[in-house]
């Protein structure tokens, strides 16, 4: 979990990245708001963790800012403000939780974990397409302009990974380690083998292939390009 902490107050600061440095994670911390703005609409990360008042921008402008630009990254109040209409306010400008000062470092991991968890389930799609290439990632059932296609459970973890990256040239390293789980080339023919067995299943009874070979680079999954057959 990578987390931005916009934090005025040193000492506070620097406990929570020792915590989060404790429990694996990595915590950027900045003391004020405006700085807090341009990192949080640059870096990339998990969650932001936001205090409400901060020199230069306080939170509640920050996070307003931050909406606007359409960053949805989860933010997770941390101010002294306690009061119900103080928390209100925070969820109100964008905010998706808010811990009082003080607190315990258990209860601030749980929240940002969960808010995390939450971030994930909310990107993640529930059936990937490519052309009329439909796969079910719930009941993982997989099907080519309506009809069924049965795969084997490498099979359909092989397509999955083509589908996350199609129209993407993906190498035999890059099966390997994502499908197969080698940091190396055990010398095998399991990739050439395994895509033969996918593409009589894909493209056998279709005028049009999808599962393409790129001589000398990999594979691609897509409608073939002007270079393809």
């Amino acid at each position: 979990m990578i987390v931005l902490l916009v934090e005025d107050d040193p000492s506070v600061g620097e406990f929570i990245v020792a915590e989060l440095g404790a429990a694996g994670h990595r915590c950027e911390h900045v003391g004020d708001g405006i700085e807090g703005l341009e990192r949080a609409q640059q870096g990339e990360f998990d969650v932001l963790i936001i205090d409400r008042m901060l020199p230069g921008l306080d939170g509640i402008s920050l996070v307003k800012q931050l909406r606007a630009s359409d960053r949805q990254t989860p933010v997770l109040f941390l101010s002294a403000l306690g009061a119900v209409d103080d928390r209100v306010q925070g969820l109100q400008s964008g905010g998706d939780d808010y811990l009082v000062k003080p607190f315990s470092p258990e209860e601030l991991l749980a929240r940002l974990e969960a808010l995390c968890r939450r971030s994930v389930a909310a990107d993640t799609p529930l059936r990937l397409e490519v052309a009329d290439l439909r796969m079910d990632l719930l009941t993982q059932e997989v099907s080519r302009a309506g009809q069924a296609i049965n795969l084997q459970p490498r099979e359909y973890k092989l397509l999955e990974y083509l589908m996350r990256n199609a129209g993407q040239v993906v190498t035999r390293a890059m099966l390997l380690e994502q499908v197969w789980g080698y940091h190396f080339d055990p010398q095998t023919n399991v990739i050439d083998v395994h895509i033969s067995r996918l593409r009589q299943k894909l493209d056998r009874d279709f005028d049009r292939a999808l599962l393409h070979t790129v001589r000398g680079a990999g594979y691609r999954l897509g409608p073939p390009s002007a270079e393809e057959p």
